[in-house]
């Protein structure tokens, strides 16, 4: 959006939340997060499947499309969280109020289990089972000459990569969409694409500076990783708690951040 268009733009965002109604925003919420569920997992399998080359680089292209398409799908009716770490970064920073995005958050929770059983519905079992219903995952058991072997991430640098990997998210974009001034003058396309894009390099960042087989990247979404684990169970459980521990803490340092900024260079 350029010229005379971002001035609506901004009004628009201003009214958001105050314009409409919850269980209105929150069903934007629920659906948007049920598709976003579908299709990135549905990305992670794919990616793999295929034996490409670069699984890592082409899976991380298609979800920040994927992440910005809905986001501007989303926006006009909810503000475009899709997200519990959006929602409980926006509700410590004064965005939205502790209600809507307790609202928020459940209506994301249940569109991640419909998501999850609709890519259940369409893939094969097999398919299921050794891609872990594309769920996030810590570890994995492999067979071995020696028996059953679990290979993977440690939980403790697991739960680092959520924290840092969240905190960059929130940091390096979601503040921009916060930052009215900021919203005013890239406009809701530049935004949204910016926040596909860091959540794009993000993942890049963490499948490969890792190179741990089994380790599914840093989760940065708890919605998308408990549905997958409540419909597929087994081992998505393990260290399951780290998906949500880590970008509470990253949203967290966040607020204080933004709590240590001068009144007068805030501009949400």
């Amino acid at each position: 959006m350029v010229g005379t268009g971002n001035i609506s733009v901004v009004e628009d965002e201003e009214n958001v939340y105050t314009g409409t109604r919850v269980w209105r925003a929150s069903l934007a919420e629920l659906l948007g997060t049920a598709v976003l569920v579908f299709a990135m997992d549905t990305i992670v399998i794919s990616s793999y499947e295929t034996q490409t080359n670069m699984p890592h680089l082409i899976m991380s292209f298609l979800i920040g499309v994927t992440i910005t398409v809905l986001l501007l799908a989303t926006f006009p009716i909810s503000g475009g969280h899709i997200n519990p770490v959006i929602s409980m970064a926006a509700a410590l920073t004064g965005v939205i109020s502790l209600s809507r995005a307790v609202v928020y958050i459940l209506a994301q929770c249940v569109g991640g289990i419909l998501g999850a059983l609709a890519l259940q519905a369409v893939v094969s079992t097999n398919i299921e089972q050794t891609f872990s219903l594309g769920g996030c995952t810590l570890t994995i058991v492999v067979p071995s000459a020696t028996g059953p072997s679990v290979i993977g991430l440690l939980t403790s640098q697991a739960l680092w990569l959520e924290i840092i990997c969240t905190f960059v998210f929130l940091f390096g974009s979601i503040w921009i969409a916060f930052d009215k001034r900021q919203a005013r003058h890239l406009g809701r396309v530049v935004v949204c694409s910016i926040i596909g894009i860091v959540v794009g390099l993000i993942v890049f960042i963490s499948t490969t500076v890792t190179s741990a087989k089994g380790y599914a990247g840093v989760g940065m979404n708890p919605a998308r990783c408990l549905g997958p684990a409540l419909i597929r169970g087994g081992h998505l459980w393990n260290g399951h708690w780290v998906f949500w521990a880590g970008p509470a803490i990253a949203c967290g340092a966040f607020a204080l951040y933004t709590k240590l900024i001068p009144r007068e260079l805030l501009h949400n």
